[in-house]
């Protein structure tokens, strides 16, 4: 038996000690192929469709180190009794804490007025009307357990919250104290945007020039989730034309950035490296709960984390 190592990042050392004995762990060279491939054990930057299932026929398990699973076809792997394994809890604290913190300092301007301090200026209005927490209205877009966080958090500071998301009953939102909303409704009413969604066929391209355009002007962004729910064309032309105040994403569509897909530039605009997952405990966990689904699989059980 075999357990692929697709994405470098795993500790083949690690893997080995946790599947045990009996099982041999090699890092994966493509095309992935084999009888004897039991287990995948992979990542985010990995596509794992019907093309490659297929070369798999022994597979019991697809493992990802991360919450988002678009990247695995479900489907696919469905329809061949393989498990697939995520991670859906690992990093729920550290993304709450950094959505929020890139919120609010998009609202106060404090990357902005950094920035323009350190080209010789010295203007507070360069960062735009900087409103207060108290009293802004938020809408959470995706209210699963990343959103729920943000949404407490930024109650705790005085925003008005509301949520969307389709999965989630009116009075399971209302019972976490915010106020239910379709997408529609919050693009109406809500000035500040953060960014929860998983990427679905239904999710992909969710925030586009049309739902821009239907903001409040002077509304601030906030994605930590997926680039592609974004336009990011149409977020630049928005900052230029001051529809939106101010935008961050930690997501981009090219990561790293590449001299032919460049990381986007505006003043307004904050770029954070992929690292709002990040802490050293939850780096370790990401990588070891996949490793710990194969072994659960490779056992004969049902994977704690299987979707």
């Amino acid at each position: 038996m075999r357990v692929l190592v697709v994405d470098p990042a795993y500790s083949l050392e690690e893997v080995r000690g946790i599947v045990g004995d009996g099982v041999q762990v090699a890092a994966a060279v493509a095309p992935w192929e084999g009888e004897d491939v039991v287990g995948l054990l992979t990542g985010p930057d990995f596509s794992v469709g019907e093309e490659e299932l297929s070369r798999l026929p022994g597979l019991k398990v697809v493992a990802t180190c991360s919450v988002g699973y678009d990247h695995v076809d479900l489907e696919a792997a469905a329809a061949r009794g393989i498990w697939v394994c995520n991670v859906p809890d690992y990093c729920v604290e550290e993304m709450a804490d950094s959505s929020l913190a890139l919120l609010l300092s998009l609202l106060r301007g404090v990357v902005a007025l950094d920035r323009s301090v350190r080209a010789g200026g010295w203007d507070h209005t360069v960062g735009g009307p900087l409103p207060t927490f108290r009293g802004t209205r938020l809408a959470v877009i995706g209210f699963g357990r990343i959103g729920r966080e943000v949404a407490k958090r930024a109650l705790a500071l005085g925003f008005e919250v509301w949520a969307v998301d389709p999965q989630v009953s009116d009075g399971d939102v209302r019972a976490a104290g915010v106020r239910p909303a379709t997408l529609d409704e919050a693009l109406a009413s809500c000035t500040a945007f953060t960014l929860h969604a998983l990427l679905t066929p239904q999710t992909r391209g969710l925030i586009g020039v049309d739902e821009l355009a239907r903001m409040p002007r002077g509304s601030f962004l906030v994605d930590t989730a997926r680039a592609a729910l974004v336009d990011f064309e149409a977020v630049l032309a928005a900052l230029e034309s001051w529809q939106l105040a101010a935008a961050a994403f930690d997501v981009l569509p090219v990561e790293p950035p590449t001299s032919e897909a460049p990381a986007p530039q505006h003043p307004r605009l904050i770029v954070n490296p992929h690292a709002a997952w990040y802490s050293p405990a939850t780096e370790h966990e990401a990588y070891r709960r996949p490793v710990v689904a194969v072994r659960e699989a490779l056992e004969g059980r049902k994977p704690a984390d299987a979707l």
